[in-house]
């Protein structure tokens, strides 16, 4: 009817590379609204690993390869993609631990059953905080206001690295223009 509306994030485009038979096509069977907020990611590590900046996660990555973990809230998630770009553009490799939603990785996380983490800020500001997880980094490309004293990856040393999640609103294809306006 024109009227029915869903929130997306960046994982919904991501999910044709993922699914060869989905009931839809995430692009043409959608009509875009508006992109409701954005935010970046932040590099979390748990005390027990060594690495207290980025260089030294690099440099601790580099000298085990394959043996350093990072979980992410399934595959194809932000942050999974959010990892997979950071392990790449670092010349590193660390191993994808997906989970099924970001409760049970982050559970694993606070644990230290997985070291590594790329997820939200929003979620991770208490842990943070109180010391259970360490912030090594944003991903976006200014530091977030939440987390003022955490450098950008860019700022640790990886130029032009800039990940963030947006969320916003679509609806059916072929919705009238005067709504989406």
């Amino acid at each position: 009817d024109g009227y029915t509306l869903l929130t997306i994030s960046n994982t919904h485009f991501v999910s044709a590379a993922l699914y060869k038979k989905l009931p839809y096509d995430s692009v043409a069977d959608f009509a875009p609204v508006t992109q409701v907020t954005s935010a970046p990611n932040v590099i979390v590590v748990h005390p027990s690993l060594p690495a207290k900046t980025v260089r030294e996660l690099i440099a601790l990555a580099k000298a085990k390869p394959g043996k350093i973990d990072y979980a992410s809230s399934g595959n194809g998630s932000t942050q999974h993609l959010t990892g997979a770009l950071f392990t790449k553009v670092a010349g590193i490799e660390m191993t994808h631990i997906p989970y099924r939603g970001s409760g049970p990785a982050t559970a694993d996380l606070l644990s230290g059953q997985v070291t590594v983490g790329f997820p939200g800020i929003a979620g991770m500001l208490p842990q943070i905080r109180a010391g259970k997880l360490r912030a090594l980094a944003v991903t976006s490309a200014k530091r977030s206001p939440e987390l003022p004293d955490t450098p950008t990856v860019a700022e640790a040393g990886i130029k032009g690295y800039d990940v963030t999640a947006w969320f916003g609103v679509a609806g059916p294809k072929g919705m009238p223009r005067d709504i989406v306006l």
